[in-house]
């Protein structure tokens, strides 16, 4: 082969690679759309560093509004949750929904993912001081995986204690 025939293979491949990781590349968008805000990176001392965002968001998501507003409801608080989960896995098909304990879950959600996708302020109200998403009585909801697609999420209800008659339960 011809130095230059080389070259042009390797400049190709290269470009290939490019449209691979960056699948939004030379796609023109609706500036009206909403986009969703990255989180601030992590201090040096924090978690392994993740890979840059593909998605250039300067907004942030309004998803998690609602959760524990004084106005709303368990219930209601309960429906959000599951929509951010929702939400989480229609933009990671492959993985399903976020696993693992509360904060697990919760770091999902703030951004601590592959896309860096924060479908939850970390600044939010509704998370405590261990990173975890609580319910409008500040008791950790419990979050329970049945399937990759399938996860019952549980408030403690007003006597903050799982599994008691004032709980309240959905499935997402």
């Amino acid at each position: 082969m011809k130095p230059a025939t080389i070259y042009l293979a390797v400049a190709a491949g290269f470009l290939l690679l490019l449209l691979v990781l960056r699948p939004d590349a030379g796609v023109a968008t609706d500036p009206r759309s909403p986009r969703i805000a990255a989180p601030p990176a992590p201090p040096a001392s924090a978690a392994p560093a993740l890979a840059a965002s593909p998605v250039a968001s300067e907004e942030r998501s309004p998803l998690a509004d609602g959760l524990n507003a004084p106005a709303g409801t368990v219930d209601e608080d309960l429906r959000i949750v599951a929509t951010l989960i929702e939400v989480f896995r229609s933009n990671f098909p492959r993985d399903g929904n976020p696993t693992g304990s509360n904060a697990e879950i919760t770091a999902a959600l703030t951004g601590r993912n592959r896309l860096r996708l924060a479908l939850v302020p970390p600044d939010h109200p509704a998370l405590n001081a261990r990173g975890e998403l609580c319910d409008r009585w500040g008791t950790p909801f419990f979050f329970h995986s049945e399937s990759r697609v399938q996860t019952e999420i549980r408030s403690a209800g007003p006597d903050r204690k799982h599994w008691t008659e004032d709980d309240v339960v959905t499935k997402q």
